[in-house]
């Protein structure tokens, strides 16, 4: 008789035991509803290296993964690096020019072992590259860089590295005011800070976008000592136009300002005014319209004046780089990476 307390092959030491017990295989392998293959290699592991033999019977020897040679692997993903863009059977027929065989499949495998499986992963790779070793980029990295950055701004993924760095400009209708007629908001915010800035018009056109922007951002800036160097807007008609017949353009071009537009068709993805258009509707017109009754544009605007105060110096915002922060006080942090950017380039 056969004992083990292990649960792995106490089914199987019971098949001996019964095969003893009744003297007979084929009933036993019957009653156990096994083979007597199954019988007879139990066996034989039993009389060669005992009941612990039995542990080590297995059905299936494990299938060990092909892998590519060392030097394979190396050039699949430098190859990622240098070219982001191509998918797996390009990159597959490229290296093959250089001699380099290896299949669409085994260099997908490659990209997942190296986390490069997709066009964003690779890009982060190489930006990280790019970070660590101050390479120089080929024409195709600079391509897949710049695909990045429109892709990134116009999903709303907007990189920015300090206040001034990038802000956000978009018009919002307020509604009908009686006596006034329609009423336009210019927007602006500071996509680091989130500092926000507001002002009413009557009308929605290049010159208000202008106006905007001497009146109520350029001064701010200035004052805080910060240069604003680039400004996101849709591509509606009070932003978009020949430089020397548009207003707003010219503006800018006075002003050293770059222009970026989001994509074609998707003015929507200027998400940063998107999203203070939500707060200042729910939390300021929505509220206003309600307690007072407004005949001019004076009085509104002072009333948004004052609410933008408490917006930008008292209420509390879980943007990425506020962090609980009030956006007045994350710009005011935020001036001192500035500060040391400016002194480096210097």
């Amino acid at each position: 008789m056969f004992y083990s307390n292990n649960p792995l092959i106490k089914h199987k030491t019971g098949l001996l035991n019964l095969a003893e017990e009744l003297g007979n295989i084929s009933q036993a392998c019957k009653a156990m509803g096994m083979s007597r293959d199954t019988f007879y290699r139990y066996q034989q592991a039993v009389e060669q290296g005992g009941v612990e033999a039995l542990l080590n019977q297995t059905r299936r020897v494990p299938n060990i993964k092909n892998r590519v040679d060392e030097h394979i692997e190396q050039a699949v993903v430098k190859f990622a690096l240098d070219f982001p863009a191509y998918g797996q059977v390009r990159v597959s027929n490229e290296l093959r020019k250089q001699g380099i065989f290896v299949s669409g499949g085994g260099v997908r495998s490659i990209w997942l072992r190296h986390n490069l499986a997709n066009f964003k992963q690779r890009l982060n790779a190489l930006v990280k590259e790019v970070a660590e070793k101050g390479i120089i980029l080929n024409e195709s990295q600079i391509q897949a860089l710049e695909r990045k950055k429109e892709d990134d701004i116009s999903s709303g993924e907007i990189e920015t590295a300090h206040p001034g760095y990038l802000g956000s400009q978009d018009t919002f209708y307020v509604g009908n005011l009686k006596g006034v007629g329609r009423i336009y908001q210019q927007t602006f915010v500071d996509t680091y800070s989130k500092v926000a800035f507001a002002k009413l018009y009557t009308m929605k056109t290049a010159i208000a976008a202008a106006d905007m922007l001497n009146d109520k951002v350029l001064p701010f800036f200035e004052a805080q000592g910060l240069p604003m160097l680039r400004i996101l807007t849709d591509r509606g008609s009070e932003y978009c136009g020949k430089v020397e017949n548009h207003d707003y353009e010219l503006y800018l071009a006075i002003n050293d300002i770059e222009h970026t537009k989001t994509k074609v068709k998707h003015p929507q993805t200027n998400g940063i005014c998107g999203r203070f258009h939500k707060t200042i509707l729910q939390e300021f017109y929505q509220v206003a319209f309600r307690q007072k009754i407004y005949t001019d544009l004076a009085t509104l605007q002072a009333d948004l004046d004052e609410w933008l105060m408490y917006y930008n110096h008292h209420r509390t915002h879980q943007g990425k780089m506020c962090c609980g922060r009030t956006p007045m006080a994350t710009l005011l942090d935020g001036k001192g990476i500035w500060a040391e950017k400016n002194l480096s380039s210097n």
